[in-house]
């Protein structure tokens, strides 16, 4: 029996190889121009593989209009949702906690005020709530962008569950994690910095189960970490890709991430099931469309690696 534990963890070890050298990249390509919607399901959807595509919506009103001055003008009223943290991260391991964000309520105005450093609050502030923020608490931005990617719609036959909004300050980070989701990521002014890993890297990656929690600030301005009791704990991502503890996760020293900056005017297509790690230039804007993935064969054999590297743990 140890004799087949070793054999299925050394399949396992050799699995993620394999996939580089047979179609993954050493680093995400780029595109000069967007591909057609045959093109980019042939070349990057089927696949599963990254791009970065410049020019693919130089069209764009905000490209050229979303700067402070007019977005105080066209929402600076609009009260939207903000995670604020004491650190930057949201959604991410802190001890043996999962928190979240304290999420408040105050208009645009406000937020840029603390983005531009006009006022000082403790905390780091990033609009990052992604339940389609633009179209729902932004509806007077829309007319700046478009509704939904052509090229993208055609190749998957449908249209993006949800259209996001993002802006923050630089200390704002997203930890890292995957999606369900195909991701065009259209930055619109500053740049994004991505940590990203390839399904196949999931035998390196390690989980671990949290008690689910959310930050809260005290009337003296600190935080302090409140539990979600009644809640099941929720699996995720320890490690800091930026600071790995290869001691504590020594799998990951196999693990082969990619580093990509994606600029303002370019727009990433991060694939379903892709693991991503996010961090930014000070009051970076974005807006990012996802589209549900397919729950085909390609989740089902992702399912099933998960299962095997849940059951022999550390390779």
């Amino acid at each position: 029996m140890a004799e087949k534990i070793d054999k299925v963890k050394r399949y396992l070890k050799y699995f993620p190889k394999e996939a580089h050298e047979l179609y993954l990249n050493d680093a995400v390509p780029y595109l000069e121009n967007p591909p057609s919607s045959l093109e980019l399901y042939r070349e990057w959807i089927g696949p599963n593989k990254p791009c970065i595509i410049r020019n693919a919506f130089s069209h764009w009103p905000a490209l050229s209009k979303w700067s402070p001055t007019y977005l105080r003008e066209a929402v600076g009223s609009k009260v939207i949702s903000v995670a604020v943290t004491p650190n930057g991260y949201a959604d991410a391991v802190n001890g043996d906690r999962f928190v979240m964000p304290e999420e408040r309520h105050m208009t645009f105005s406000s937020l840029l005020d603390v983005v531009e450093g006009k006022v000082e609050k403790q905390g780091v502030f990033y609009v990052q709530k992604q339940c389609s923020n633009l179209t729902e608490e932004l509806p007077e931005l829309t007319g700046d962008v478009e509704p939904h990617i052509t090229w993208m719609s055609e190749a998957l036959g449908k249209l993006p569950d949800a259209v996001n909004f993002w802006l923050g300050e630089a200390s704002a980070v997203t930890s890292m994690h995957k999606d369900h989701y195909e991701n065009l990521y259209c930055v619109i002014s500053g740049e994004k910095h991505f940590i990203l890993l390839p399904p196949t890297d999931r035998p390196f990656i390690p989980y671990e189960l949290y008690q689910p929690a959310v930050y809260r600030q005290r009337e003296d301005g600190n935080f302090e970490v409140v539990d979600e009791k009644d809640s099941d704990k929720v699996p995720w991502i320890p490690l800091d890709p930026l600071n790995p503890d290869l001691e504590r996760y020594p799998d990951y020293r196999h693990a082969r991430p990619l580093h990509c900056t994606v600029r303002a005017g370019e727009m990433l297509y991060l694939p379903s099931l892709w693991f991503h790690h996010v961090r930014q230039s000070h009051g970076c804007i974005a807006v990012n469309f996802w589209y549900d993935m397919e729950y085909d064969i390609k989740y089902n054999y992702f399912q099933l690696l998960e299962s095997l590297v849940g059951v022999m743990g550390s390779l």
